[in-house]
């Protein structure tokens, strides 16, 4: 880079240190001795200009050898230019790539920035609808439960209600029977008494001599009486009991008919929920589709990013060769101008 306010007097006197050192004042020298600062296009130029106005190249001579070092430092000179100027384009070319480069790779990081937060609200998403169908599943296995509770508790009340059906259609056989048992007491009752009003007229004659059997008789029935009494007053406290066995039988059906109902109102809930379960999992799917897809777009973007890096890695490598060759042909040209 020319150093900024470079004069043709700096020039000069750089110029003369050199001659006076018996050295060669080339383009390269004079620049070394301003302190590696100037244009070389602009240190050529003065260069000639003091040579034009002093009347030819210090230390003219007339030899060969003499103009052909003249000639050989021109070219030197005129080839240095050239490479400079050479490596400049390359340079401005390759820090012109390494700012687009530079721009993309900006622009890559931050579109893999969006995906990335974009990818964490997915994933969060994600999470979030896992966590309720989750609750969902487990709401749903929860009601299966108390689904099949109540399935089996329907079972049972109607095993009892079978029962309870046998036991009474039982207890109303035997209050059948006692009324039937009752009934033919009282016939025969009926029917004894009769014969005795007809064996009394009769017999009149024979009540007196009868009477003491009689009354024994009557003593025996009485009992009797008695017995078929009691035994008529527990038949009725079996048929009460029965009653009140059959109407909590019958409250007991209306209770299982209250848990039927309950049970299809549970049922009701769960085939609602089943279509939310089958969504929420059409859901899920469709976030598993779109993680799969930023993860593609995030692999391609990390594919071109690795090839620009190796593009740039080349152009650098060119770049240290080119530099390279120019230092070698400065050398080369250095050993033979000394």
């Amino acid at each position: 880079m020319g150093r900024t306010g470079l004069h043709k007097t700096d020039v000069e006197k750089a110029r003369n240190s050199i001659i006076a050192q018996g050295r060669h004042p080339s383009v390269d020298a004079v620049r070394i001795a301003l302190g590696n600062t100037g244009s070389k296009t602009t240190i050529s130029k003065y260069l000639r200009e003091l040579e034009a106005e002093s009347g030819g190249p210090v230390d003219r001579k007339t030899s060969i050898s003499a103009a052909l070092q003249n000639l050989v430092g021109q070219l030197a000179e005129q080839l240095e230019i050239e490479a400079s100027s050479r490596i400049a384009d390359i340079s401005m070319e390759s820090s012109e790539k390494d700012r687009l480069h530079a721009e993309e790779i900006d622009e890559i990081n931050a579109k893999h920035t969006q995906i990335k937060e974009k990818l964490d609200l997915t994933i969060a998403a994600i999470k979030q609808e896992i966590e309720s169908h989750e609750q969902t599943k487990e709401a749903l296995q929860s009601e299966t439960m108390a689904h099949h509770t109540l399935a089996q508790q329907v079972i049972d009340l109607k095993e009892r209600l079978v029962e309870n059906d046998v036991h009474r259609q039982s207890l109303e056989e035997k209050h059948q029977h006692a009324r039937e048992a009752l009934e033919h007491y009282r016939n025969s009752v009926k029917e004894q008494r009769e014969q005795e009003i007809r064996s009394h007229e009769q017999q009149v004659q024979q009540l007196q001599a009868d009477l003491r059997q009689l009354q024994q008789a009557l003593v025996t029935k009485q009992n009797e009486i008695t017995r078929l009494n009691q035994d008529g007053a527990r038949w009725v406290a079996e048929i009460s009991q029965a009653k009140k066995t059959i109407y909590d039988e019958q409250a007991s059906h209306r209770k299982l008919s209250d848990q039927v109902d309950a049970l299809r109102i549970v049922e009701q809930r769960a085939k609602a929920l089943e279509p939310q379960l089958a969504e929420k999992d059409s859901k899920i799917r469709e976030l598993e589709a779109l993680i799969h897809q930023h993860a593609e777009t995030v692999n391609s973007q990390k594919e071109q990013l690795h090839r620009m890096e190796i593009d740039q890695a080349s152009a650098m490598t060119k770049i240290e060769a080119q530099q390279n060759m120019m230092a070698e042909l400065k050398s080369v040209l250095a050993g033979r101008l000394t």
